[in-house]
């Protein structure tokens, strides 16, 4: 497995990984509708752009030499809140998952909020996902737990998860 720091040009590619991926995680919670709304808008052109052109926000492609073939990606943000890293968004397509590509993710994560001097991970996670199990065995914890107001009637029930940075 391999990271790649992801450019505007990856943009399609980024756009097309988020709707193979949240097609599978998201069938059984979210709504087609709801998916489409969050989507639209979380996976933009604008809004990727933007995070792009972040000091701060930072997209890798998740490739898997093996196949030849990019798996995933990773989205985040330093300095969210202060000595703090988001995961905002960590994909992999259905037919990768299971072959350790998430777990090294996170590891490659670790390393980079280490480097920024950052002392914390935050993601939030939908309550009826599964992925908490994965995160939590990763070391994650919940911490609280909230629902957002998304705009068009949607909402994101979510858990708060932490991981604390030891170096």
């Amino acid at each position: 497995m391999k990271l790649i720091k992801a450019t505007e040009k990856d943009i399609p590619l980024i756009q097309d990984l988020a709707r193979r991926s949240w097609k599978s995680a998201y069938a059984e919670i979210l709504s087609e509708e709801q998916m489409e709304y969050m989507l639209s808008g979380m996976y933009s052109d604008t809004e990727i752009t933007a995070h792009l052109r972040s000091p701060d926000y930072h997209y890798y492609l998740i490739r898997d030499e093996d196949k030849d073939s990019y798996e995933g990606f990773i989205g985040y943000q330093h300095n969210y809140e202060e000595k703090t890293t988001k995961l905002h968004r960590i994909y992999l397509v259905p037919e990768s998952k299971g072959k350790g590509l998430g777990k090294e993710a996170l590891l490659f994560l670790n390393r980079k909020v280490s480097e920024s001097g950052n002392k914390r991970i935050i993601l939030n996670v939908n309550k009826h996902n599964s992925a908490r199990k994965f995160y939590e065995s990763q070391g994650y914890r919940v911490y609280d737990e909230g629902v957002f107001d998304i705009g068009n009637g949607f909402v994101m029930d979510d858990y708060l998860m932490e991981f604390l940075i030891h170096n």
